[in-house]
C-alpha cells in the first residue's frame, strides 16, 4: 500500500511540472519573438556645416624696429641730446664726439688743395707753350685729385663723430654721460619705433599651411581688457625641430596704451576652417583598436562603417572620410546593435544652427 501511495504522489508531481512547463512555453516563445524584432534607437541626419578649431597660443609684442645706438669711432662726448622716453625725428643729432683734430686736418688739406689747383692752372698755361712736359702736368693734376680724396675721407671721419637717429623712434634709458669716452663696443641708448608693433607667436606644425601673409589674427595682452588685431607679415622658412612649431610674425594695425613692447599676449586663431564639414554627435563614434566606426542606417539595417575624424568640440566631431551628407547615423544603443541588425528609429535629430 505504501508503494502504491508513493507512485501516486510522484504521478501527481510530474503532472504539475508538465502543466507548468506548458504554461511557460508561450511566454518563452513571445520573448524569442521580441528578441528577433527591430532594435529601437535614436538617429542623426548628417549634413554639411562650417567649422573651425579655435586655438590659443602665447605671443609677445615687439617694436617694429629696435636699434642699439653705438658709436662707429672712439672719442669723448662733447655734446649730448638724449631725452629719455621722448620721441625723436629721423636724423636728429643724439651724441657729438670730439672732432677738433679732424677739423684741423680738413682745413690743412683744403689749403693744400687751393695751392695745388693754382699750380695746375699755371702748368696748364706753360704746357700750351711747351714750358713743361705733359708728365709734369699730369702729376700736378693727380696731386689735386689725391687732396680731394683725402678731404672726403676726413669729412666721412667727422660725420662718424655725429651719432644721429636712423629713424623716428622713442629713446630708451641712456647709459652714458657728457664727457665720457666712448668706444664702438659701448651702448649709448636704445631707439625703438613704437608707433607700430610686431606680434610674434608660434603655431603647431599641422596648421602651418593654414596661415600665410595677410592672415588676420586677434589677441589680448596680459592684463588688458580689449581685443586687438594684427596682420601676418611673414612666417619662418622652416618648422623648428625641437618644438615642432612654426614661428609667425604679424604687424599690429592699431595703437593703444595697452600695447607696450615686451608684454605677453594671448593669440586666438581659427585654424583648420572647413565650410563643408560633416559633423556628427561625439557619442556616435565607436573607438576601435586601430580605427573608428559609426553605425549607419541603410534602409532599416545597421551597417558598421570605418571613418576618419577631424576637428572636435564639446558635442560634435568632424568626419573627414567614411560618410556623406544625408546619411543617418545611430547615436543610442550602440552596444546592443549587431551588424546588419534591424533598426527602428524612435527619434531623428539634425544639426542645430548655428553649431
Amino acid at each position: 500500500m505504501q508503494l502504491v501511495s508513493k507512485i501516486a504522489v510522484l504521478g501527481i508531481v510530474a503532472g504539475v511540472v508538465m502543466a507548468g512547463c506548458s504554461k511557460k512555453d508561450p511566454a518563452g516563445s513571445s520573448s524569442s519573438q521580441r528578441q528577433k524584432g527591430p532594435t529601437s534607437a535614436e538617429g542623426f541626419v548628417v549634413r554639411t556645416s562650417s567649422v573651425s578649431e579655435d586655438v590659443e597660443v602665447p605671443g609677445t609684442l615687439f617694436p617694429a624696429e629696435e636699434t642699439q645706438i653705438r658709436a662707429e669711432v672712439s672719442g669723448r662726448i662733447i655734446q649730448m641730446n638724449l631725452p629719455e622716453g621722448a620721441v625723436v625725428a629721423k636724423g636728429t643729432l643724439l651724441v657729438k664726439l670730439f672732432d677738433q683734430d679732424l677739423q684741423a686736418q680738413q682745413r690743412k688739406l683744403e689749403v693744400q688743395l687751393q695751392i695745388a689747383i693754382k699750380s695746375v692752372e699755371r702748368q696748364k698755361e706753360l704746357l700750351a707753350i711747351n714750358g713743361v712736359s705733359q708728365q709734369d702736368f699730369d702729376l700736378s693734376a693727380l696731386a689735386v685729385d689725391n687732396l680731394k680724396a683725402d678731404i672726403q675721407t676726413i669729412k666721412i671721419s667727422i660725420s662718424k663723430t655725429e651719432i644721429r637717429a636712423p629713424y623716428e623712434g622713442k629713446i630708451g634709458l641712456r647709459r652714458v654721460s657728457l664727457g665720457a669716452y666712448l668706444s664702438p663696443a659701448d651702448i649709448i641708448t636704445t631707439l625703438r619705433e613704437v608707433r607700430q608693433l610686431k606680434l610674434e607667436f608660434s603655431i603647431p606644425e599641422k596648421y602651418a599651411k593654414n596661415i600665410g601673409d595677410g592672415y588676420i589674427v586677434s589677441f589680448r595682452v596680459d592684463g588688458g581688457k580689449k581685443l586687438h588685431s594684427a596682420v601676418v607679415l611673414a612666417t619662418e622658412g622652416n618648422v623648428e625641430q625641437t618644438t615642432r612649431t612654426l614661428k609667425i610674425r604679424a604687424l599690429v594695425t592699431e595703437s593703444d596704451p595697452e600695447l607696450v613692447p615686451g608684454v605677453f599676449a594671448k593669440v586666438n586663431l581659427q585654424l583648420g576652417k572647413d565650410s563643408a564639414a560633416l559633423m556628427v554627435p561625439s557619442q556616435a563614434v565607436i573607438p576601435q583598436a586601430r580605427t573608428k566606426q559609426i553605425i549607419v542606417l541603410r534602409k532599416d539595417s545597421a551597417r558598421y562603417t570605418d571613418v576618419e575624424t577631424g576637428i572636435r568640440d564639446s558635442a560634435y566631431v568632424q568626419i573627414v572620410k567614411g560618410l556623406k551628407a544625408g546619411d543617418t547615423v545611430i547615436t543610442t544603443g550602440l552596444m546592443s546593435i549587431r551588424p546588419n541588425g534591424k533598426i527602428k528609429i524612435s527619434n531623428l535629430k539634425r544639426l542645430p544652427q548655428p553649431l
